[in-house]
This record gives structure tokens, sequence and C-alpha cells, in this order.
């Protein structure tokens, strides 16, 4: 009985893990900020590696895209801002990898 319960917990933890290893393969970090009435993007994987060619999206607050473009090879994207409101840039990179970061409008500037 006690090496049923055992075995259990193994493939509990074991299960874990493996779900956990995909999770964190598909993340890639996005930053974004206003400067000379554009926003500029920064597209990093976890290792540091710039994201080359990745789609940018812009969703107002309301979920609707309204401005895109493609990351250049030092993972950089600028982009003029489409409205003043609540933003949230979107990053899809290849093989699933994608990424979010909120501008609130206030940090839009007038």
């Amino acid at each position: 009985m006690r090496w049923m319960k055992a075995r259990w917990a193994l493939g509990v933890v074991l299960l874990a893990v493996l779900l956990a290893g995909p999770v964190c393969a598909h993340k890639v970090n996005v930053f974004a900020y206003v400067e000379n009435g554009r926003i500029i993007t920064e597209s990093y994987f976890p290792d540091g590696q710039a994201v080359e060619g990745g789609a940018i999206e812009i969703l107002d607050s309301q979920g609707r895209k309204v401005a895109e473009g493609m990351t250049d090879k030092e993972g950089k994207c600028a982009i003029p801002i489409p409205v003043k409101d609540d933003l949230t840039v979107v990053i899809n990179a290849s093989m699933g990898h994608k990424g979010t970061f909120k501008l609130r409008k206030s940090e839009l500037g007038e």
C-alpha cells in the first residue's frame, strides 16, 4: 500500500515537471515605452536573444487591434501612437512564443 502512494506521488511530480517545461519554453519578453509620439517596443527571449521578425500588435482597451508592426534584428519596433487609450502591446514570435505589455493612457503623453 505504501509503495502505491509513493508511486502515485512520483507520477504527480513527474506530470507537473513535464507540464511546466512547455509553459516556460514559450515565454518571450516585450517592453514598451513612448518616445517622440511613437511606441517603441523591445522584445527578447529568456536567454537574451532579440526577437527578429516578431509580429507586434497594439490593442486598445476593448481588445481591438489598432496598429501593427514587425521587430527588427535588434528586437525593436517603432509604431506611431494610434489612439489615446489604455493599450496592450502583444508580441507573437516564432514557435508559439507570445508576450504582452500594458501601456496606460497616461503614459502616452499629450
